[in-house]
């Protein structure tokens, strides 16, 4: 049986690693689409889902954009013959226009970018970053209110 060309390749549809946190902790307010520079054992592991975007974040230094704090627990058997670093500074690929906006706007107060997922794209591993404002305390207490809100509207609706 062919796949259809909108199905995205394998069993978790094409998402390698989620930031859920950043959802939490932050306002989205743009999101763009970045390019990564891996080394031939990163793939192999994130083909295996072995990277986290926990704690990672974007720096932009000399018009170029760093992908800082994403780590890549390297496989056993794909990294025998080189010495692998797990949470080295991968470089993202962005149009230099990219890189000017999200530059200038992190530069105003309050304002970071972070990585949202990674993710397959025709065989080429994507980083969807994202221009974000950090939320204070009552905004994320705001959050879990609406989550469970709408859990418990769910709840009642299906038994209903």
């Amino acid at each position: 049986m062919s796949k259809s060309p909108n199905t995205k390749s394998g069993s978790n549809g094409g998402n390698i690693a989620l930031n859920r946190r950043a959802h939490y902790e932050y306002f989205i307010e743009e999101k763009v689409e970045a390019g990564l520079v891996l080394m031939g054992w990163e793939i192999k592991s994130m083909r295996a889902g072995k990277a986290n975007l926990t704690d990672a974040y974007v720096l932009f230094k000399n018009n170029e954009a760093w992908l800082l704090g994403m780590h890549v627990t390297p496989l056993l058997q794909a990294s025998t013959h080189v010495i692998a670093e797990p949470t080295r500074t991968r470089k993202l690929l962005m149009s230099r226009r990219q890189i000017d906006k999200l530059s200038s706007e992190v530069q105003q107060k309050g304002h970071t970018c972070v990585p949202l997922s990674l993710y397959w794209s025709h065989g080429r591993v994507k980083c969807e970053i994202a221009l974000v404002k950090g939320k204070q305390q009552h905004d994320k207490r705001e959050t879990e209110k609406q989550r469970d809100w709408d859990r418990e509207k769910h709840r009642v609706l299906r038994n209903r």
